[in-house]
């Protein structure tokens, strides 16, 4: 594969060349724990334990950095241990650290109520406003700047390269968690990020059937951190789980583009109807944050949230009207799933500075038919 091949070729290509042994166009699952060594010392390939390193981790590993451009991938567990082992491994008892004020609630959790006691400080901050967020920067103790973009579940989107600059002038690094964007809509590291996070649960892997969580980089010494830590701490994906992952990757062009197109369409049902208050989607124009969206990602994704009218029980009711979305958590498989994150995904941030609005209901526009969503949601929103 040339090094310049088109981002579809290398989600379908890096990382898995065909099998030596029988010509297998899919990696095989190497459900092994450990491997036949030659002699003392003398591992096959560094294949000595499958906790430090396994061939169906290595290929998704491989396939991730292909697509965000970066040198190194590490495959873990989960998105959650993604981001725990980001943190502790480049940060320290007594650091601190910027986070958004509408964080995903478990990274929020994380960081509050982990991390602290461990003696991680940390500011949350509008990133869409720079000087709030120079201001939260120390310099010589901000470990790192934790942005996401688009944020879950409001939608906000943040400039990564300026946010880069600031992170890098006060001798911080930028991480990135762009699981709503994906490496097909959105590039960090191209723009001054040193990590990228991504709940591989999510649009990677494609189809609610794995929980995995990556991290990428191409900054060396950050690599060696994070491998270090990968391997000490242990929270590593599966054989299975990792050939689950690289399975929805092949898919992830064409299904996003799906995933935008109905996205798209479902927010021109949102602007019409008399009982949405407010729509949160980075494609809108009169979004805060469009212009920033339009030049930093391909295309705008597919999760949606909105505001109704009835407050708490008239968004509740609007998810239980639903029939062809599912309620439920989680995000960017090919079935769409409607959701309230007060109640569901951000109950964990309930009471505290990053609490989500109790009217706010949350949509992860699939890959059906686009008129069988409109309808389903006219009908949610005349019903609930």
């Amino acid at each position: 594969m040339a090094d310049d091949a088109g981002f579809e070729t290398r989600a379908i290509h890096a990382g898995q060349a065909a099998d030596a042994a029988t010509g297998a166009v899919v990696p095989p699952i190497y459900q092994v724990s450990t491997y036949l060594q030659d002699a003392v010392g003398e591992s096959r390939g560094g294949h000595d334990y499958s906790r430090t390193i396994n061939p169906t981790r290595t290929a998704l590993e491989a396939c991730m950095a292909a697509l965000e451009g970066a040198t190194r991938g590490f495959a873990f567990a989960s998105g959650m241990a993604a981001c725990d082992t980001v943190l502790r491994a480049l940060c320290r008892p007594g650091g601190h650290v910027v986070i958004p004020d509408d964080a995903y609630g478990g990274t929020f959790r994380l960081v509050d109520k982990v991390l602290a006691p461990w003696g991680l400080e940390h500011t949350a901050v509008r990133l869409a406003d720079l000087e709030k967020v120079a201001a939260a920067i120390h310099p010589g103790r901000t470990s790192l700047v934790w942005v996401e973009t688009p944020t879950n579940p409001m939608l906000r989107i943040a400039d990564i390269a300026a946010i880069a600059e600031l992170a890098h002038g006060a001798g911080a690094l930028l991480v990135v968690d762009s699981t709503f964007a994906t490496p097909y809509l959105q590039q960090p590291l191209s723009l001054g990020a040193d990590v990228v996070v991504h709940s591989t649960t999510k649009y990677l892997g494609g189809h609610s059937d794995v929980v995995g969580g990556a991290a990428v980089t191409s900054n060396d010494e950050v690599a060696s951190a994070l491998a270090m830590h990968q391997n000490s701490m242990g929270a590593v994906a599966g054989p299975f789980d990792a050939w689950l992952v690289l399975r929805g990757i092949r898919t992830l062009a064409v299904r996003m583009e799906r995933h935008c197109d109905n996205a798209e369409a479902l927010v021109e049902v949102l602007e019409a109807h008399p009982r949405v208050l407010e729509i949160n989607y980075p494609g809108l124009s009169s979004n805060p944050g469009y212009d920033v969206a339009k030049r930093q990602m391909r295309r705008f994704g597919g999760m949606v949230s909105f505001r109704v009218d009835g407050g708490r029980e008239g968004a509740i009711a609007v998810c239980n009207a639903a029939r062809l979305f599912t309620l439920g958590e989680s995000l960017g498989g090919v079935e769409s799933l409607i959701e309230h994150p007060a109640a569901m995904t951000h109950q964990s941030v309930a009471g505290s500075a990053l609490e989500v609005p109790e009217d706010l209901v949350r949509l992860s526009v699939g890959i059906e038919s686009i008129d069988d969503l409109r309808e389903d949601l006219a009908r949610a929103l005349s019903r609930g």
